[in-house]
């Protein structure tokens, strides 16, 4: 016993261990209990995951309902199915493809424009299911060079590809639009469709009677005398509107030759009905401007009767901007409401478009 008491005396008066070093333990007995540090917090990573997850519900879900929103977009094909796709890539069967020209035709970079309408075009022309394309036309024309290349397009779609164009015009179908339209097969039109109006027009403004009133003086300094002259801050001179007359008169005859060239026409026939007024679809099946009164489902069966093929899905050819991109842009502003994120679901389930 004075021995064990001795020991345990050496050891409680044993001095303190260097700070960082491991205290010393007596030989023979069992390591002395020290707590393990604390474990350093996981919950920023928890949080992050969470985050993450949140994120690809919310992307899931957009994706979801889009796709089955797209579902509505294909129309009945002769057998009376429906085509659920929206992409022409995973076509599998015969197809007829469809591209809106709705809109002002000009340099947009929409199937309204001549980049635009190429792009569907090509689509078409190296897809091999797709036999056959209709142009829903709702236009009431724009830019002449627009509607010149947009009809060429059209016209060289047909020769190179041998697949037929049918053209179903809406309420309206004229000028540049009907230009484009005339290259087609076959024009159905409704009986109130406005069509036709084949002519030029150049407009000028003079503004400076007005200007005088109100005392404001513009002086234009120019390279030459009619470098000004549609400005509008002065009257055309006799020589000037001589001059801008020739042009649209220039500009209305390549009109004129290639609608007489793409309906089968002769110069004269078309001059006489370049009146610059459109006229209704029942008068344009008589004078030769269209073929026949009838719906879109009309020019879709049409366009698959000139193809030679009876049973064919419709699928709809459009520019890469999609209708999720545009949703997207819709989320993204801070004054979306609820109510206005509906009506832009209402709209894209019924036509595939988003309206602002």
């Amino acid at each position: 016993m004075p021995q064990d008491n001795n020991w345990q005396q050496q050891v409680w008066q044993q001095p303190a261990a260097p700070q960082g070093a491991p205290a010393p333990q007596p030989q023979g007995c069992p390591p002395y209990y020290q707590p393990e540090p604390p474990k350093k917090s996981r919950g920023w990573i928890v949080a992050l995951v969470a985050v993450l997850c949140v994120f690809g519900i919310i992307a899931l879900g957009m994706w979801s309902c889009t796709s089955a929103v797209s579902s509505s977009f294909g129309t009945l094909g002769a057998l009376g199915s429906t085509a659920t796709t929206s992409d022409v890539d995973y076509l599998t069967s015969d197809a007829v493809g469809v591209i809106d020209i709705d809109g002002t035709i000009q340099y947009d970079g929409t199937t309204c424009s001549p980049e635009g309408l190429k792009a569907q075009l090509d689509v078409a022309a190296e897809n091999k299911h797709i036999k056959a394309v209709v142009l829903r036309v709702n236009s009431g024309g724009g830019t002449a060079t627009a509607g010149e290349e947009m009809a060429a397009y059209v016209r060289e779609f047909s020769e190179s590809s041998g697949k037929p164009v049918v053209v179903s015009s809406a309420s309206m179908n004229a000028s540049a639009a009907y230009e484009i339209s005339s290259q087609a097969d076959f024009i159905y039109t409704a009986k109130t469709t406005a069509i036709g109006a084949i002519g030029t027009a150049l407009q000028v403004t003079d503004l400076s009677g007005l200007l005088d009133k109100l005392g404001i003086s513009i002086e234009n300094v120019t390279s030459s005398d009619s470098k000004d002259s549609s400005y509008g801050t002065r009257p055309l001179t006799e020589e000037e509107r001589a001059y801008y007359q020739n042009m649209v008169n220039q500009i209305n005859e390549t009109f004129i030759q290639t609608v007489a060239e793409g309906r089968d026409m002769t110069v004269e026939e078309v001059r006489a009905l370049a009146t610059g007024l459109t006229f209704t679809g029942m008068e344009a099946v008589e004078n030769g401007l269209a073929d026949e009164i009838g719906t879109r489902e009309d020019a879709v069966a049409k366009a698959a009767e000139l193809a030679n093929t009876t049973a064919y899905k419709t699928v709809k050819l459009d520019n890469p901007s999609s209708s999720l991109s545009d949703l997207l842009d819709l989320m993204s502003e801070s004054r979306l409401s609820a109510d206005d994120l509906a009506q832009a679901l209402k709209e894209l389930e019924n036509d595939g478009s988003l309206a602002r």
